[in-house]
């Protein structure tokens, strides 16, 4: 059986599990940024604890392997009531402390990339807000984020990337993404090899299409800013 064969007679496994990676590293964005916001403005404060914890986080997070963080997170969050129900074929029961382990690992890399991003910006901006009357705050999220923000969105796209490949790891806790569909084609045909380059070609065209989507954007943002 040739590799044209299992893709033309395993296609659904491989596009349900290619729809559950595009939609689990989609949400592990959104809620990585938000949380890595969070831990970015932790970090630059002025009050010491607040620094301290956000540094702690992103060394411990950026320390350790993704696959021993989604171990733990499961392992230690096994008592919470996860929804036992499947939407589009994914089990939210272990769909979940995936996305948690995943959108705080991406956290750390999120929250680094908005304090670089923040910090880019000129201090006058922060200086001439506090003088108009503005609160630390008020300047923050009024004058400095919306700056820092246009400033880091393609380095947010491409975490998008790199977090489609990194979702791999979800086939270790039984998620139906595309490695763990791959598998499944694997075991019915036999065929390993033919099976992990029709895998391999499909991450790359993805990644090829986002690519492309963060490069379009880039010079779009580039034109507005002249």
């Amino acid at each position: 059986m040739n590799m044209m064969t299992i893709f033309m007679n395993y296609y659904k496994y491989f596009l349900r599990g290619t729809r559950t990676t595009i939609v689990v590293a989609l949400i592990v964005v959104v809620l990585g940024c938000c949380l890595g916001c969070i831990i970015s403005l932790l970090r630059l404060s002025k009050f010491k604890p607040f620094s301290e914890f956000a540094k702690l986080y992103i060394t411990i997070i950026r320390g350790t392997p993704m696959l021993v963080q989604l171990y733990i997170v499961y392992f230690q969050l096994d008592f919470l009531p996860y929804p036992k129900m499947t939407i589009w074929g994914m089990a939210l029961e272990r769909v979940m402390p995936c996305v948690i382990a995943l959108s705080m690992n991406s956290a750390a890399y999120v929250a680094e990339i908005i304090r670089s991003g923040i910090q880019a910006v000129d201090s006058g901006q922060m200086e001439a807000a506090r003088s108009c009357g503005m609160t630390y705050g008020q300047a923050m999220k009024l004058i400095i984020l919306p700056q820092a923000i246009k400033n880091i969105l393609p380095a947010i796209g491409n975490e998008f990337v790199t977090m489609v490949k990194e979702t791999s790891i979800l086939m270790y806790l039984g998620v139906a993404d595309l490695m763990y569909n791959n598998n499944l084609v694997v075991t019915a045909t036999y065929s390993p090899l033919y099976c992990y380059y029709i895998s391999a070609i499909i991450y790359l065209i993805l990644n090829i299409i986002l690519g492309k989507g963060v490069s379009m954007f880039e010079v779009r943002m580039k034109k507005s800013d002249r």
